[in-house]
């Protein structure tokens, strides 16, 4: 197996890559799982999979679980398929607008949104509608304007331990110098309960 860890954050380089579909970088993937507050038999989806690298630790994460990837990007669902044969994890992966395939999806413990493709506030309630009592949602950003829509979202929903926390990365990166410290840019987290 490539990866035999249980701990998130699964370096970047392991992952398959397509300049044209985003990934989660390896520290936010670390912080976002950990919002998420998931069990071995834990259910989740991940909404705007992209390449796949939150599905793929998702997967890890729930051994005895399940766990569904949607996008509306046929690129990033062959990315992200190909990403969890690689690291040997099943998921079922759905191609198309989030709003549609949602209120086909069972209830689950934990939901991450880390892309919406327009309608955010359809896509968090329809989110939230299909979260357990006592289910987690994340949902990633690098907008201001995201930022207070979910806030407002997260609070006209009734959500309780709601946490919102900004990380700010800066990887190392050899030059002909030394060492220089490179700052990606912030993401803000947003995770809370439902009740």
């Amino acid at each position: 197996m490539l990866w035999v860890y249980r701990t998130g954050g699964i370096p970047d380089i392991l992952f398959e890559r397509d300049e044209n579909v985003p990934i989660t970088k390896e520290e936010i993937r670390a912080l976002v799982i950990s919002k998420l507050r998931l069990r071995d038999d834990s259910w989740a989806i991940d909404v705007g999979c992209g390449s796949g690298s939150i599905t793929v630790e998702l997967c890890i994460q729930v051994p005895n679980g399940k766990v569904c990837g949607i996008d509306s990007n046929e690129a990033a669902v062959d990315l992200t398929n190909r990403n969890l044969s690689k690291f040997q994890v099943n998921a079922d992966l759905f191609l198309g607008q989030a709003q549609d395939i949602l209120p086909t999806l069972p209830q689950v413990d934990a939901i991450i949104i880390g892309g919406s493709s327009g309608d955010l506030g359809r896509l968090m309630n329809l989110a939230i509608g299909r979260l357990k009592t006592g289910g987690r949602i994340v949902i990633d950003t690098i907008q201001i304007e995201t930022l207070c829509l979910v806030n407002r979202l997260v609070k006209e929903n009734s959500l309780y331990e709601i946490d919102i926390s900004q990380a700010i990365i800066t990887k190392a990166k050899e030059i002909s110098s030394g060492t220089m410290m490179i700052a990606r840019n912030p993401v803000t987290i947003v995770s809370a309960t439902k009740p």
